[in-house]
């Protein structure tokens, strides 16, 4: 995933924005309706990931990743916080990527190693201690 970069409070702010965008049309295009998004228990690692907690119109709830990285969502069922949700979507890829790899197919094998290695920067921003004091 991308190198951290140095941003200013207002590029950072227009970022998670953008993300918020990002997020909102991804579902759409999957035919979920945004209402509303818990932003206390939504995270952001700028510039590298948004991860929104959403409530659809029909008062379904979702965790939706998005930023340097495939955009995809599941329900809050799968994850009690952010943090758990990082690593849902980390195994949800490598068992992805797996799958794909079984196909031997040139074009797929390639998407399986990028699916791979954010994968791997999921995994390892979930097990980073200093991302989640807070949780």
């Amino acid at each position: 995933m991308t190198e951290a970069v140095q941003m200013t409070e207002e590029q950072q702010q227009q970022w998670i924005r953008k993300q918020y965008q990002v997020a909102t049309k991804y579902l759409a295009e999957k035919g979920v309706v945004t209402k509303s998004v818990q932003l206390e228990e939504s995270r952001y690692i700028v510039p590298i990931l948004a991860l929104w907690k959403i409530t659809s119109i029909d008062d379904n709830k979702c965790w939706v990743l998005c930023g340097d990285l495939p955009s995809d969502h599941g329900s809050v069922d799968v994850a009690l916080n952010a943090r758990d949700a990082l690593r849902h979507f980390s195994l949800k890829w490598q068992m992805q990527a797996e799958n794909l790899l079984q196909a031997k197919n040139e074009e797929q094998n390639k998407f399986a190693q990028f699916l791979i290695g954010r994968a791997d920067g999921l995994y390892k921003l979930f097990n980073d201690e200093s991302l989640w004091q807070s949780e």
